[in-house]
């Protein structure tokens, strides 16, 4: 089957449309790559690229947000950039097919990639004019490439017509190649700088918390706090294994002593932070388990780790809250904000903090390093800002966060929760004695009491593991005899103030899923 030819209205020999299209193809290449190592050059998070992969997030339907956390931290953003990918591929190819018929019309599609991507940058959360210079290279090396390639394929050969033909092919797939392989180079070379040397600066932090001397320290994690040999997790989540969810499609990249946080706004003194003057106040290591809003009855975002930081309510005595403060407005270093009620970070024993180090490590880049916030008992969304910024006393009638404004709770205290983790869903165990375990979490509150049914019948109290504070998870377990056939396990948890976790099944939005875990298994 003969390749389609695209005829140019003007002088000039035929092009096939493989080679019209490809022209554009290499032309988006040259302007993607060319942004990601602008951006890498000058501000990381001016990528025109992820900029549109961050937009498209942004002004996406609750559905689809939901649909993509379910993915996981690492497929979603993957499937969402691998969509912006062939959307733009489908369009460049539309520039070079247009392009080989008349150059202006090609170079207009390019130019509408191009405004779409100095948009996105633009509109960004965390916007600079700096960051417009990134967007503003990849259409000029987008629209340059186009135009050379194009007038390149068409060119008349003065030779003659087979040799001619030979030359151009020849020329136009090496010049092909060249650019190719330079925009595959300047994306490689982008994505490898932004890392800015982070591993030498978390390097350098954790040999400084391991010289620190702590004020305070977690308490010790005696052996009967978990139950891993009947099918618990062990009580502190490994870095690389706790939970993440938040929306940064490339993970903000900054040194520790480039970091800085200003606290201001309705506050007597305001304040610049760096690193240093972290470091230089009083440290403390606290225990805390951490629950996304977005785990559904049963869910696995949910993980326990010692962070190491400094108090955040010391800080703000120092700076002075003005009356009528009632939030807190976070902003992370890539535009992401969130709004904390003020009133519960001043708790005198609420334990919130400015965290710098998990796990006897610093913060892994994921997990917010530099600095992170975390209150216990908050769902994340309202509370745990990873690369933090930005502190703002203010209130909720004046602004508003990134969840908040979406329609999720603007107070959002962790619920009561259990979740069964042996037997796993629809797994087959032999019949007889049964073990049934799992963890139960009420951040802040405590865990008094577990009970488990099987099939509907009575409640049981399951055996408690030993409680190693109020603000982490507890484990349980329990037995029951069961003959062959199929079963169903349900479990509820009582916390500290005598509240029972409800059986009202509800949807995660907007401030958490309820209901109780229900497991279907076999004996055989």
């Amino acid at each position: 089957m003969s390749t389609p030819i695209i005829s140019p209205p003007t002088d000039g020999e035929a092009v096939s449309a493989a080679a019209a299209a490809s022209t554009g193809l290499l032309a988006a290449g040259a302007a993607v790559g060319a942004g990601q190592l602008v951006a890498a050059l000058v501000a990381p998070a001016s990528s025109p690229f992820l900029a549109v992969a961050d937009m498209v997030i942004r002004l996406s339907p609750e559905w689809l947000t939901e649909f993509g956390k379910s993915l996981g931290p690492v497929l979603d953003k993957l499937l969402l950039q691998a969509g912006v990918g062939v959307a733009i591929a489908v369009l460049a190819a539309a520039a070079g097919l247009a392009a080989c018929r008349h150059l202006a019309r090609g170079v207009a599609l390019i130019g509408v990639l191009g405004v779409v991507g100095l948009l996105a940058v633009g509109f960004a959360p965390a916007f600079r004019p700096v960051d417009l210079v990134a967007p503003v290279v990849a259409v000029a090396t987008g629209t340059g490439v186009l135009v050379g390639l194009t007038r390149l394929a068409r060119h008349r050969p003065t030779a003659e017509p087979g040799e001619a033909a030979m030359s151009r092919r020849r020329v136009l797939i090496g010049a092909s190649t060249l650019v190719g392989a330079a925009s595959l180079g300047a994306g490689l070379g982008g994505v490898a700088l932004g890392g800015g040397g982070i591993e030498d600066s978390r390097r350098a932090v954790t040999a400084q918390l391991r010289r620190a001397a702590l004020v305070q320290r977690a308490p010790s994690t005696p052996a009967t706090a978990a139950f891993p040999e009947l099918g618990t997790p062990s009580f502190i989540t490994p870095n690389a294994d706790f939970y993440r969810i938040d929306t940064a499609l490339q993970v903000p990249a900054q040194p520790a002593a480039e970091w800085t946080m200003r606290i201001h706004g309705m506050v007597d003194a305001p304040v610049d932070l760096d690193f240093a003057d972290l470091l230089a106040r009083p440290l403390v290591e606290r225990t805390i388990t951490m629950t996304c809003v977005s785990n559904p009855i049963g869910g696995d975002l949910v993980s326990t780790a010692t962070f190491l930081g400094v108090e955040l309510r010391d800080l703000l005595l120092e700076v002075g809250i003005r009356p009528g403060a009632d939030q807190i407005f976070t902003t992370s270093r890539d535009g992401w904000s969130t709004g904390t009620p003020t009133e519960v970070v001043m708790e005198p024993d609420r334990g919130a903090l400015l965290a710098i180090g998990m796990n006897g490590e610093a913060l892994p880049p994921e997990h917010g390093f530099p600095v992170r916030m975390i209150v216990p008992g908050l769902y994340g969304f309202v509370s745990a800002t990873k690369w933090i910024t930005d502190m703002e006393l203010t209130t909720f009638d004046d602004r508003q966060g990134y969840w908040l404004r979406r329609g999720w709770a603007q107070r959002a205290p962790v619920k009561t929760q259990t979740r069964i983790d042996a037997p796993r869903g629809f797994a087959v165990v032999p019949a007889g004695t049964v073990t049934v375990a799992g963890i139960a979490w009420a951040q802040h509150t405590g865990i008094d009491r577990v009970e488990v049914r099987v099939d509907g019948g009575a409640w049981r109290d399951a055996t408690l593991a030993t409680e190693v504070d109020r603000d982490t998870w507890r484990m349980w377990h329990t037995e029951f005899t069961l003959a062959p056939g199929s079963h169903t396990v349900q479990s509820r948890a009582t916390d500290r103030t005598g509240a029972v976790q409800t059986d009202v099944r509800t949807d995660p939005i907007p401030d958490g899923a309820g209901g109780w875990p229900t497991i279907i298994f076999t004996a055989a």
